[in-house]
């Protein structure tokens, strides 16, 4: 790869030179590269998906970074080479992770049993809410989890009793700041 350093000429450039070169600014860097080719193929159903979202994460960047305050916090996590867009893109992409199968062995229907969620997201997590179920899915309890010192453990304290909780469900919902879902089940 050849490297071109304080080039007077190409300092600053950006677009489209002729039908064969496009010029862009990233970091203080001028990159060139081969003007994109239009796709002419017919795309598939898994292909079609992938796109929409797409297109779906670049309006929500787009949107977040008119959004002063969100436009801070993702600009604030960008790293080098990284804009503010290029965070909260790859925000919207990936949905947080509620990690491990959770250990309930515990938990025998009684109030103040403390239902703990492991959730990691790639930028921030801002919600994880907790229900539990009876066996004909109607809801026993439902609420939102705290977030402990340790920004990865959200905890939510239970309020009802529950003496049917042998054949209960717990379902853990975590959120992150585009409204990603991430659900996890845990039959008892």
């Amino acid at each position: 790869m050849a490297k071109s350093r304080n080039n007077v000429i190409t300092h600053g450039l950006s677009g489209l030179i002729g039908d064969l070169l496009v010029f862009r600014q990233r970091g203080g860097k001028t990159i060139v590269s081969d003007r994109p080719k239009a796709r002419v193929d017919n795309p598939n159903a898994n292909q079609l998906s992938v796109r929409e979202r797409f297109i779906k994460a670049a309006r929500y960047a787009k949107a977040a970074i008119s959004d002063l305050a969100k436009k801070a916090l993702y600009g604030a996590a960008a790293e080098a080479d990284q804009s503010a867009y290029n965070v909260a893109f790859a925000d919207y992409q990936k949905a947080p992770e509620i990690k491990a199968e959770p250990n309930y062995s515990g938990y025998i229907g009684q109030v103040g049993y403390q239902i703990e969620a492991t959730v990691y997201d790639n930028f921030m997590v801002t919600a994880v809410k907790v229900e539990i179920r009876d066996a004909a899915n109607t809801l026993i309890e439902e609420g939102e989890a705290i977030q402990q010192e340790d920004v990865s453990k959200w905890i939510y304290v239970t309020t009802v009793a529950n003496p049917d909780y042998a054949t209960s469900s717990i379902i853990v919902k975590a959120y992150d700041m585009p409204e990603n879902e991430t659900i996890q089940v845990t039959q008892l």
